[in-house]
């Protein structure tokens, strides 16, 4: 199964999906734990072995701990990729001036490595760096490499995950950093521009993982047809076979019908959608100004 599912929106109350506020009508700490162990298990039961979340997805981390905690072996058969390097900010509060803060120091690491392992009851297979862009300036900093790198000696696959409009240039710097060795960038119909750099790191024995494949729901705006979400996804799959492509589904009804990409012919729909493409910086100012919900 190269479909894995992604926390994002289920970690915390508020985010930036289209129907996030109709999606989950208890949005309490207790109604999105609950929500998140019945998504965890609606995956489980379909075959999904891939979770991503991030200190910065509020209490995703946790809810993944506490499923994990209660449903004893299955931790040795799931992929857990986190994130380190953004704080979420907004106490459970949808209306927050700010959402999450991002801070990509040695002390940020420090920090949230420990709280991605208590959180989750072990170590994650992957860890990347929350959104790197060219002005982060993580790529060059050599104390948090080397924490990487001690971190990656202890069995972890470290990387980075993208966001911007430049992001096919920021992975193809850290294809030439050690000990970076994955990467999680946003691809989907509409914004395409990190493809080639993805293969790339494919070639060079990264894990590579796509997010954002429905972008917050404007993919689905811009396909008709009841199966547009699958063909959105199964056009990311069709990037790579090595292309591990993530569900931010919330609800089961949701994940059946992502998980049902598995049998679109993802190529002839990234062509046949080729006129749907926006210029990267045309497709990150629409998302950035999409409000929280």
């Amino acid at each position: 199964m190269r479909i894995g599912l992604g926390l994002a929106a289920l970690g915390r109350p508020g985010y930036i999906t289209r129907g996030h506020d109709v999606d989950l009508p208890d949005r309490t700490v207790d109604g999105m734990r609950e929500r998140t162990h019945a998504m965890l298990d609606a995956a489980w039961d379909a075959g999904v072995r891939f979770v991503d979340a991030a200190r910065g997805y509020g209490l995703a981390e946790q809810f993944l701990g506490e499923w994990l905690s209660a449903r004893p072996g299955r931790r040795e058969s799931l992929t857990i990729e986190s994130k380190w390097g953004y704080a979420y900010t907004a106490d459970w509060r949808i209306d927050a001036e700010q959402h999450e803060r991002k801070d990509h120091s040695l002390a940020m690491l420090e920090r949230q490595w420990d709280e991605t392992c208590a959180a989750l009851g072990t170590a994650p297979d992957v860890y990347l760096v929350h959104s790197v862009t060219p002005d982060s300036g993580v790529l060059g900093d050599d104390a948090v490499l080397a924490r990487l790198r001690a971190i990656a000696d202890g069995g972890v696959r470290v990387g980075l995950s993208t966001s911007g409009p430049r992001q096919a240039e920021v992975l193809l710097r850290a294809l030439e950093v050690a000990p970076l060795g994955a990467v999680q960038a946003t691809w989907n119909v509409l914004e395409r521009s990190v493809g080639d750099a993805l293969v790339a790191a494919a070639d060079a024995g990264w894990t590579v993982v796509v997010k954002e494949a429905l972008a917050n729901g404007a993919v689905l705006d811009a396909l008709p047809g009841d199966r547009a979400d699958a063909e959105a996804i199964g056009a990311a799959l069709a990037i790579d076979p090595r292309v591990v492509v993530l569900s931010g589904a919330v609800t089961p009804a949701q994940l059946a019908a992502n998980l049902a990409a598995v049998d679109v012919d993802g190529a002839a729909i990234a062509r046949a959608t080729a006129s749907l493409v926006q210029a990267p910086q045309e497709y990150w100012r629409a998302r950035s100004a999409r409000e929280w919900r």
